[in-house]
């Protein structure tokens, strides 16, 4: 009797745990839905376009089309050569590639529209939409070249003095660009298309190569390499308000204004969240285990889920192709940056344009 009522007793205390473990991991951020899909070409960054429901993966190449919420394959932009990145006018329902050139199609139909000459080496791109603009960002001069999201004209390029990362707009006139090499925000005045100033990090972070934007509280985050931290910062005077520890190996980020929460994506297979409590506070609130090298994402406002994408190289069996049967993407890779094994960036970046594994990671509640 003694050892049945000590089983029933050890059973219903391991019953309880499970049940209590399970109602804690509810609210923990966690990854949800995975695709992957056999193919050779860089990757850079990941882009959701939320009004046309797909998810764009620049390879090699090439712009590879995903239904957002699915993830199954929908298309594929050709030509593309030395792409990083995708921004749509949900407006005109143009989409844009930086790429050299720039090809611009019709996000709907997928069908190219037309290519468009820029100087530079196109890396970030960002649609801005108080002027309906798209921003293609590059290292070398002209950091930025203006497109009209309508008819694809270029209207003006503009000098950052520094080489940009990523963008935000606050849909009021003001864009935003993390400078890397020097530390800084720029701050664009988007009707002017010129710079009017700029935001110094003051030495708390270094690098910044990632950046997110709450527009109702105007805050800052800059998500930075070295050291490995968000710098938190007004949009409104640049007075820094805090740092918090991120990963290692950032490549992008971004703000969710529904649950206030920012993200950073980290090579070293982390990505890091920030609730932002009030104005003056915040607080690392998790970081989820992702996968090495996933370090661009991008946001699904409709689902409140981050997507991230990685590079797995594909190992070659002995006597045989690798990965027989798999859905192989023929590209030629020109494009992208790598992450050493600690999920670092190295300064001049590297190459690995042989067969591997794409993975599309969607990490919600």
């Amino acid at each position: 009797m003694k050892a049945s009522l000590l089983s029933f007793g050890t059973f219903t205390l391991a019953a309880l745990a499970c049940a209590l473990t399970g109602r804690a991991d509810e609210g923990q951020y966690k990854i949800v839905n995975t695709a992957q899909l056999m193919g050779s070409g860089r990757i850079d960054y990941v882009y959701a376009d939320n009004d046309g429901g797909k998810l764009y993966v620049p390879r090699g190449a090439q712009v590879l089309v995903f239904d957002l919420e699915t993830l199954k394959p929908a298309g594929t932009i050709p030509n593309t050569k030395g792409v990083h990145g995708v921004a749509v006018d949900p407006v005109s329902g143009h989409a844009f590639s930086s790429s050299k050139p720039v090809v611009m199609w019709d996000s709907k139909t997928l069908e190219t529209i037309k290519t468009i000459d820029v100087e530079g080496n196109p890396d970030g791109i960002l649609f801005e939409p108080l002027t309906e603009k798209i921003y293609v960002l590059s290292h070398s001069a002209p950091n930025v070249t203006v497109i009209d999201g309508k008819d694809g004209s270029i209207s003006g390029t503009i000098d950052l003095g520094g080489a940009p990362e990523q963008a935000q707009s606050d849909a009021a006139g003001h864009v935003y660009i993390d400078l890397e090499d020097k530390d800084k925000i720029a701050v664009v005045d988007a009707k002017a298309m010129k710079l009017t100033g700029s935001f110094d990090l003051a030495g708390k972070g270094g690098g910044p190569g990632g950046l997110g934007l709450d527009n109702k509280n105007h805050v800052l985050f800059a998500f930075c390499h070295n050291p490995a931290v968000a710098v938190i910062l007004s949009a409104q005077d640049g007075r820094i308000l805090d740092t918090l520890p991120i990963g290692k190996g950032t490549d992008g980020g971004g703000f969710n204004p529904a649950t206030m929460e920012a993200f950073s994506s980290q090579g070293d297979a982390t990505l890091t969240i920030i609730k932002e409590n009030s104005p003056t506070n915040f607080v690392v609130e998790q970081n989820v285990q992702t996968k090495p090298r996933a370090k661009t994402c991008t946001l699904d406002t409709k689902r409140n889920q981050i997507v991230l994408i990685a590079l797995e190289p594909a190992a070659a069996p002995a006597g045989g192709a690798a990965n027989a049967g798999a859905t192989v993407t023929p590209a030629a890779a020109t494009s992208g940056s790598s992450t050493n094994a600690a999920g670092e960036r190295p300064r001049g970046g590297g190459r690995n344009n042989g067969p591997a594994m794409l993975d599309i990671l969607v990490v919600g509640k």
